[in-house]
């Protein structure tokens, strides 16, 4: 597999993300969540996950695309991190797409705000753009997001 990755995808706002595959934990449905008080706006909430307390980001939120439906409910792509599991909430789950590395650049430099930050770049795929993000990075924000910084 020289010169190939594989990312788990995903739909938010009708854009394809995708994630490495070896960085997600599992994908599920919708979970019921427990508000936070005085958590930071892209903290939806939090989920039990079979006794493991995840907290669920919304990705929406995050890249600071339009608020999802009231009646849309999210789905659940749950990351591995350093702190711990983390969920992304998104709006359709989708395929293990395998791509070329030599099909990546990175992000335009009219890309503007934090979706810069969270953004590692794009593959260009037959008909659309992958777009990976880095989940290192958006977790990290999250996480200082949280403690108030």
């Amino acid at each position: 597999m020289a010169g190939k990755k594989q990312f788990s995808t995903f739909t938010v706002d009708r854009l394809l993300f995708g994630v490495e595959v070896e960085k997600v934990q599992e994908v599920i449905r919708y979970q019921e969540m427990t508000r936070v008080p005085l958590a930071p706006p892209v903290v939806k909430g939090l989920i039990n996950l079979r006794g493991q307390i995840v907290t669920a980001v919304d990705l929406r939120r995050r890249l600071g695309l339009h608020e999802r439906a009231a009646t849309d409910l999210p789905m659940n792509v749950v990351i591995r991190h350093e702190d711990g599991a983390v969920s992304l909430l998104v709006d359709e789950i989708g395929d293990v797409l395998e791509v070329e590395e030599e099909s990546f650049e990175l992000p335009p430099g009219t890309l503007a705000g934090e979706a810069r930050e969270l953004i590692r770049g794009v593959y260009k795929l037959k008909d659309t753009l992958l777009i990976a993000l880095d989940t290192d990075k958006m977790l990290n924000l999250v996480t200082t997001a949280a403690r108030g910084a």
